[in-house]
């Protein structure tokens, strides 16, 4: 004999009769199966959803009921529980209530009374089944939903500050050359060829705040995307980087980053833009860390490796981006990536980078972690899950 399944998703049957002995029997004799709760009644029947609306699969009632009948349940379920697969039991008298029932979209199956135990068992089988999905759709839904609001704000800031360069840079321009065509406009550049560097400057962070658009604009789309995406590879995603981050040439920027990517490992492809957001902020950080330092000259490392998470458990795949900056205060490194903290006040940053970095490694299965680095600096570590592994089972 089966026993109730032991499960923390809807699973159970909630049956609703005003007569008790007919609670006790359904109770006894479908309790071999399923884990059954009863209810005398409407008010009572809500009542338990409300408490225990997370455990219940299948809501299994009468018609005919004091005060308030089973239709009037199953419409209340319909809005407040949309998750519960409905069932009405209905005498041969009700049927022309049961069916209007179904019309109106407020009950999905009709078992007839007396109940026949074979027929009834798949209904609630097939039921138990239907609801947990429809949990399982209802909780992916909602978590897009989160990350793409999380992203959007993000995005947002992150935006704000290449579209202010390149405003400063145009009013720069339009100051300089207010006497428009005029001959010897030219001349008003502070250094050969310094309008050139500016107009290269803000294209470069025209170029990378659409690229930041793009990735959000791919990312709402892969949420939503069935069929499967193309691998990635972590080297690809550092490539990515390398070549669209806007980096300033005059300051040298690009020449900081040294990559190693030997120890290259496949990364979960549908998440492919948000992970590109997450690198481009770590390589901002790190530059933003470094302004004006001389001594030592800034470098960047990106490396592949295997690493132990964050736990102490197994090593797994990782990406380091260390740099030999200022470092983080200590009293700030375990909060970086908990809540919203800005290492740098006088930056104009929110602080919600890294806590948005951790959001989105947990959201493929992975972590983040922040420690000084030896000599000088900080390094953030990616902690993602072992595909290959998942694969090979």
């Amino acid at each position: 004999m089966s026993q109730p399944p032991l499960s923390s998703g809807p699973h159970a049957v909630l049956f609703v009769d005003d007569e008790p002995q007919a609670c006790k029997w359904f109770a006894r004799r479908y309790g071999d199966e399923f884990t059954v709760h009863v209810a005398g009644g409407v008010v009572e029947a809500l009542a338990s959803l409300a408490e225990r609306s997370d455990e219940v699969a299948v809501l299994l009632t009468d018609y005919r009921m004091p005060e308030r009948n089973g239709v009037d349940l199953l419409a209340a379920v319909c809005e407040a529980h949309p998750h519960v697969v409905r069932v009405l039991m209905s005498a041969y008298a009700d049927k022309d209530v049961a069916m209007q029932a179904v019309n109106h979209g407020r009950v999905e199956h009709i078992l007839e009374k007396p109940l026949d135990e074979p027929l009834t068992r798949q209904v609630l089988r097939t039921a138990c089944d239907e609801s947990r999905r429809r949990a399982n759709d209802r909780a992916l839904g909602e978590r897009r939903a989160a990350m793409l609001r999380e992203t959007l704000g993000f995005l947002a800031h992150e935006v704000r500050t290449p579209l202010a360069t390149v405003s400063g840079y145009l009013t720069a321009l339009r100051d300089r050359h207010a006497g428009g065509d005029a001959p010897g406009a030219d001349t008003l550049q502070a250094a050969p060829g310094d309008t050139l560097r500016m107009i290269e400057a803000a294209q470069r962070r025209a170029d990378y705040a659409q690229s930041l658009v793009t990735s959000f604009v791919n990312t709402a789309r892969e949420a939503y995307r069935p069929e499967a995406v193309e691998a990635l590879s972590a080297s690809d995603l550092v490539r990515a980087v390398e070549q669209d981050y806007p980096f300033d040439e005059h300051e040298h920027e690009r020449q900081r980053l040294r990559s190693s990517l030997g120890a290259d490992f496949a990364l979960p492809a549908r998440q492919r833009d948000l992970l590109y957001l997450v690198l481009c902020t770590l390589v901002k950080n790190a530059l933003q860390a470094q302004a004006a330092q001389n001594d030592p000259a800034p470098a960047i490392d990106i490396s592949l490796c295997r690493l132990a998470s964050p736990d102490g458990s197994a090593e797994r795949p990782a990406l380091v981006v260390a740099d030999n900056g200022p470092g983080i205060p200590p009293e700030l490194i375990h909060r970086l990536t908990r809540e919203p903290v800005n290492s740098r006040p006088g930056s104009g940053g929110s602080g919600m980078g890294l806590l948005f970095c951790r959001r989105v490694m947990v959201s493929v299965g992975g972590d983040i972690s922040v420690r000084d680095t030896p000599g000088g600096g900080a390094t953030v570590v990616l902690h993602f899950p072992d595909i290959s592994q998942e694969d090979d089972k």
